[in-house]
């Protein structure tokens, strides 16, 4: 299993400290990592300032540190709802494609991207058809650059390991894998070690943190009293001290034949704060935690 860092955890997007991605790069590769995973989006490396110069330049990172790059991150809603006359999903199909060639310049075989939001007003019937046809599209023009896609359970459609195993036998495709990570089945009830089992075969990648849950209510003063509000709030903490049972999610993905990219990921706001230090003590836990519990 190849242990790599998320570019998006130094993007300063959750008020946390901020690199560029050289920069980034050389952090990954000092705190140990053997691999990183490039937000394919700014600050980081969005596809309209990916110039040859630019990627020159990152690859000359890449090969200063000895640290590969395994995945660029794509961030996608292949449903939306928007005026008919706008060619909003060409423009995501673009997308995705302009990161299939920045990813295989760089060395990264995969481009990890969501499916789509249910819409009010928007059967999930119909939203569903459309996430399959421009995952095939997708997928075959992602074949040329030598690229599987990973399709990660966090958009509501696919959301549940069920229905993602039902939505990669729709798209069809031998480069359509799963993005499976642990967190999203977690806050839904899944049995982490069964459904990581299961998908195994299918997963390309993973990508987790570890959170809390702080339960939330509202005061009713006519009641005098507390109404249990829904659903509760979720905090980020260092990795193997939250909620979530790692141990059986990896024991579940290695017993199933997955031999991927393991990702972590600081992609909201952390206990402790956003300064450097802080950041460089929830990477070097994650990465000591993998080592111990997935040799």
């Amino acid at each position: 299993m190849q242990l790599s860092l998320f570019s998006v955890s130094y993007a300063g997007l959750w008020g946390q400290h901020q690199l560029d991605v050289p920069g980034f790069i050389a952090k990954a590769a000092e705190l140990g990592y053997d691999s990183v995973m490039l937000a394919g989006k700014r600050p980081h490396l969005s596809p309209l300032e990916a110039s040859d110069e630019q990627i020159a330049h990152i690859k000359r990172a890449l090969d200063e540190h000895n640290i590969q790059c395994g995945v660029m991150g794509g961030y996608t809603d292949l449903g939306g709802k928007v005026a008919a006359e706008v060619p909003y999903l060409e423009m995501q199909i673009a997308y995705v494609e302009a990161l299939c060639r920045i990813g295989a310049e760089l060395g990264a075989r995969v481009v990890r991207i969501f499916t789509a939001y249910e819409v009010d007003g928007v059967s999930p019937h119909t939203t569903w058809s459309q996430v399959v046809r421009a995952l095939k599209e997708v997928c075959d023009r992602a074949e040329g650059y030598g690229v599987t896609i990973a399709v990660q359970n966090h958009h509501d459609i696919g959301v549940h390991s069920d229905a993602l195993l039902e939505l990669l036998h729709d798209v069809d495709r031998p480069n359509c894998k799963a993005g499976f990570d642990a967190w999203s089945p977690a806050l839904r009830g899944e049995n982490l070690y069964e459904a990581a089992l299961r998908m195994a075969p299918h997963t390309a990648i993973t990508t987790n943190a570890d959170y809390i849950r702080l339960p939330r209510f509202r005061y009713e003063p006519d009641l005098i009293n507390y109404e249990r509000a829904t659903p509760d709030l979720v905090r980020a903490v260092k990795f193997g001290e939250g909620f979530i049972d790692y141990p059986s999610f990896f024991r579940g993905l290695q017993e199933g034949g997955f031999d991927g990219i393991a990702t972590y990921e600081m992609c909201s706001p952390l206990r402790g704060g956003g300064d450097e230090q802080n950041l460089d003590d929830y990477s070097s836990h994650s990465l000591r935690w993998m080592r111990e519990h997935t040799a």
